[in-house]
């Protein structure tokens, strides 16, 4: 998944971009918004992380010449410009969302992952997380590009956890996840699932963890 940094700092745009590339993104950078602007005319971006302060122009124009190219990529707006009115003036514009600087790293990576998250349920069916990319229309998973081979279960469960990323789901939800109902099923029977499959989801840089007596919880923010 494609993403574009503009940020002219650039110890905050090296630390960002690490940061973001070690959660599985692949990222691209821009220092001004003229060169920013034509990276936006050029290709296809999941999401633009947009610092206002630029050397050129004012961030803000990035936001109206992504409106005029109608392309639809999301906008989280990283801006030491704390003020209510200049929030509320990019949200108008057209920013999806906007953080403060300074943010802590969790926070910041939990914001892209919600704007890429709300991109999917505009229309978009395709998940990415770390070197996994599934397509839920087509149904068929890939590692590092590689399709994977997944029986109904194990792709009921990838399907199921890669929508509900860095968050505790219960294992009574990850059992209706993959039984039918009425079907009989044990917690045993989940764990044994959930077991086998940790391998697979660590070779694609996930980590799944279980949280005694709640359930499970796939982080996806830490280093391939």
């Amino acid at each position: 998944m494609r993403l574009l940094l503009i940020e002219d700092d650039l110890t905050l745009s090296d630390a960002l971009a690490r940061a973001l590339r070690q959660a599985g993104y692949d990222v691209e950078t821009a220092g001004n918004a003229a060169k920013a602007c034509r990276q936006l005319s050029a290709g296809r971006y999941a999401l633009a992380i947009l610092d206002l302060g630029l050397p050129d122009l004012d961030g803000s124009e990035v936001v109206r010449h992504l409106a005029r190219l109608e392309a639809g990529t999301p906008v989280l707006v990283l801006s030491a410009r704390d003020g209510l009115d200049e929030r509320v003036r990019l949200l108008d514009l057209g920013a999806d969302d906007y953080l403060v600087k300074p943010a802590a790293m969790d926070e910041f990576l939990a914001r892209v992952r919600a704007a890429l998250r709300r991109r999917r349920k505009d229309g978009d069916t395709r998940i990415v997380l770390g070197r996994l990319s599934l397509d839920m229309e087509g149904r068929r998973a890939f590692l590092a590009g590689q399709p994977m081979d997944l029986h109904g279960r194990e792709w009921a469960l990838l399907a199921f956890l890669a929508g509900r990323p860095d968050r505790v789901i219960s294992r009574e939800d990850v059992a209706h996840a993959l039984y039918r109902a009425g079907e009989r099923v044990s917690e045993n029977a989940v764990d044994q699932i959930v077991s086998r499959f940790r391998k697979r989801l660590a070779e694609a840089g996930l980590r799944l963890r279980t949280v005694r007596g709640l359930g499970y919880y796939l982080e996806t923010g830490h280093d391939e």
